[in-house]
């Protein structure tokens, strides 16, 4: 809720009252929000207590033309040095988070809830991706030549140009990894960046702005912005092109508002993502990969598993073993390493679960381990849940759920289980399952996802951060990581060029034209054959 001032009660008597982290340390951090005189405040709260965290700066839509302004002023310098220089700042930035890891992950514990394990999955993706594209990026951004129409003649080349100002719109799921490492790829490729936080997990993203200028990045080249929906989609208006990553149903209206503006989008949005589980596997092995596909950050994560399609040939050891796995994760709110999972992120998330859980039960559904709240841990731990016979008719049938609750169903082939996966408006992330790399192989082509894992969960997946990765259908269009997801903020220029034409020693398009208009095309007619027949591209 915005307000103009934090409206706290006296801690004496609510100890929930006083801040989680102190005021004064975060003084220099929050300076950095764009936000003018007057400003509005949001009091995030720690998903482990309830606690207020910070009385975040809100970003008026009135301090953006502004804030944009000093981007682009920022970019054209920033554009001008040579990709090597940029990429240079990234493996800076790679050094630095992993030598203050231990402050982020503070950050992400208290302003997410997810355990700490999680929170370095994130970590260790940017790590990954900033080192990926500062010694990749060179060569994915050089020109390249292709062939001219008169062949040796002439010359064409195609070029790629920064669009440049980003913006990027992070979710308060993965700040780290959907922010800054979505910022470092735009970066890379010549852009500035304007970067709307989600108030819950602002103090993150301040934090990744403070570390890039510690590595070399210039002022105002990359600028926070906090907000809900109303200041991301007035960020449409002052920049070249903008990501998102959210729900479908924002996604579209976001997406309808930059196609009025003409602003090129890439959209990362929901996932109903299921997995398949072979009649070959090992069962022991399949059950510890889907515990952590299903469970990590809680559910909380765009590629969480949620649907779970298990041969009927192993269903019963599998179902043990995946109850028994899920039995045994250690819930728990430390800022350490001991807890297997950490808690939702608030009352909304927690009362969407609940509902998601309830509604499957009362249609039908069994709860094989799991579906309760934890109040004697945190206001919003919720046991991470299996549920079995999950009726069409039930909202965790088809909805995202986002939350530690994954369904099984038994299936009878391989067949039947693609065409339960493919069961689904959206597309975002699949598994499959079995001993065979070939049979993997296989049954990954066949699934309507945007990407597939074999043998594994998303972790293998957002490691690979040459392999792009993003939706089909309701889940989205456009690709983060790999050369794709560089060239999502780029242009292309073709630049072709006819040769020898002012020393009269070229066979150009003039001369086959001067041969007259009843001639030149037969001579064209000929060329194409003769091309076609030494299969020159």
């Amino acid at each position: 809720m915005a307000h103009e001032h934090a409206d706290l009660q006296d801690p004496e008597t609510d100890p929930l009252a006083t801040y989680v982290l102190e005021p004064d340390d975060l003084r220099p951090l929050l300076a950095r929000v764009v936000a003018g005189p007057g400003h509005a405040t949001s009091t995030s709260v720690a998903p482990f207590t309830g606690a207020p965290i910070a009385a975040v700066p809100l970003t008026h839509v009135g301090d953006l033309p502004d804030a944009a302004r000093r981007a682009r002023a920022a970019q054209r310098l920033w554009a001008a040095r040579p990709v090597a220089a940029r990429a240079a700042v990234l493996l800076r930035v790679h050094d630095l988070l992993l030598e203050r890891q231990s402050d982020v992950l503070d950050l992400l514990q208290v302003e997410t809830g997810k355990a700490r394990t999680h929170a370095w999955e994130e970590l260790g993706e940017v790590a990954n991706t900033a080192r990926y594209y500062a010694l990749r990026a060179r060569r994915l951004l050089a020109s390249r030549r292709v062939r001219g129409l008169t062949g040796p003649f002439s010359s064409a080349r195609v070029l790629r140009h920064p669009l440049g100002v980003v913006a990027i719109v992070t979710p308060w799921n993965y700040p780290l990894s959907l922010g800054l490492g979505d910022a470092l790829t735009a970066l890379v490729a010549g852009n500035a960046v304007l970067l709307r936080a989600d108030p819950q997990t602002a103090l993150t993203l301040l934090w990744c702005a403070e570390l890039l200028e510690d590595a070399g990045l210039p002022a105002d080249l990359v600028q926070v912005v906090v907000g809900g929906p109303d200041v991301g989609m007035a960020l449409l208006e002052h920049v070249d092109q903008a990501g998102f990553t959210g729900s479908t149903r924002s996604g579209r209206v976001f997406a309808a508002r930059a196609g009025e503006l003409g602003v090129p989008v890439t959209l990362e949005l929901g996932g109903k993502n299921a997995m398949y589980v072979a009649a070959d596997v090992d069962v022991e092995a399949a059950a510890e990969g889907a515990v952590r596909a299903c469970f990590g950050s809680a559910g909380q994560l765009c590629a969480s598993i949620e649907r779970l399609y298990v041969h009927e040939d192993v269903q019963d050891a599998f179902v043990a073993a995946l109850v028994r796995r899920t039995a045994a994760l250690r819930l728990g709110s430390g800022l350490d390493y001991r807890a297997d999972m950490g808690s939702l992120v608030g009352t909304a998330q927690l009362a969407r679960v609940v509902e998601h859980v309830e509604d499957a039960v009362g249609h039908g559904a069994t709860v094989l381990v799991g579906g309760e709240q934890r109040p004697d841990l945190g206001p919003y731990f919720y046991e991470p849940t299996v549920l079995s016979d999950v009726p069409q008719a039930a909202r965790a049938y088809r909805e995202e759920t986002f939350g530690p609750v994954v369904a099984v169903y038994p299936v009878a082939s391989d067949d039947e289980a693609v065409a339960a996966m493919n069961d689904s408006e959206l597309g975002l992330v699949a598994a499959v399952w079995t001993r065979s790399a070939a049979r993997g192989a296989a049954l990954a082509t066949r699934v309507r996802a945007g990407a597939v894992v074999v043998n594994d969960s998303h972790h293998l997946l957002w490691g690979s951060v040459g392999a792009p990765l993003g939706g089909v259908g309701a889940s989205g269009h456009g690709r983060r990581h790999g050369r794709e997801g560089l060239w999502e903020t780029t242009w292309t220029q073709s630049v072709v060029a006819q040769r020898g034409v002012h020393v009269g020693r070229t066979v150009g398009i003039r001369q086959i034209h001067e041969l007259g208009t009843e001639v030149w095309p037969r001579v064209f007619t000929r060329l194409l054959r003769v091309e076609r027949a030494l299969r020159l591209p």
